[in-house]
């Protein structure tokens, strides 16, 4: 084999691979979108960073508005609650969230989901196969 045909073959090679992303982790958390109208507080992609986190909306919202103490209801993929929240608490009480019901605690990663087993439910890591009990949200 000569120089030639060596360096085809590592053209070739080096073109099937894929791309590199430049991302050094591979889950990012969303940033919820904070809109305050009056004494209203909506959370324009609710629904969204919902499906992302791969939780479902009434569990989120349960979570935020105990989180937040006060009344909240989902409308059109938007979430509303009473009272004026700036975009920080907002985000504050989304990533405790993340970190208390999506990521594993062994591997850091977000492929988990809620399993009920009797009356207790845990948090199974798809991708390490742990397992741990949570609180109810």
């Amino acid at each position: 084999m000569d120089e030639k045909d060596y360096a085809k073959m590592l053209d070739s090679a080096i073109e099937q691979l894929p791309e590199v992303s430049d991302k050094t982790e591979r889950f990012e958390m969303p940033v919820l979108k904070v809109l305050i109208i009056g004494n209203k507080t909506e959370i324009v992609n609710f629904s969204a960073a919902s499906k992302h986190i791969r939780r479902d909306d009434k569990e989120l919202l349960k979570y935020m508005s105990k989180e937040l103490a006060t009344f909240g209801e989902l409308s059109g993929g938007k979430a509303s609650f009473i009272g004026k929240f700036g975009s920080i608490a907002i985000n504050d009480k989304f990533k405790k969230y993340v970190n208390s019901f999506v990521l594993c605690n062994e591997c850091g990663k977000p492929d988990t989901s809620v399993v009920k087993s009797a009356r207790q439910e845990f948090l199974k890591c798809e991708a390490c196969g742990a397992k741990r009990p949570i609180a109810k949200s």
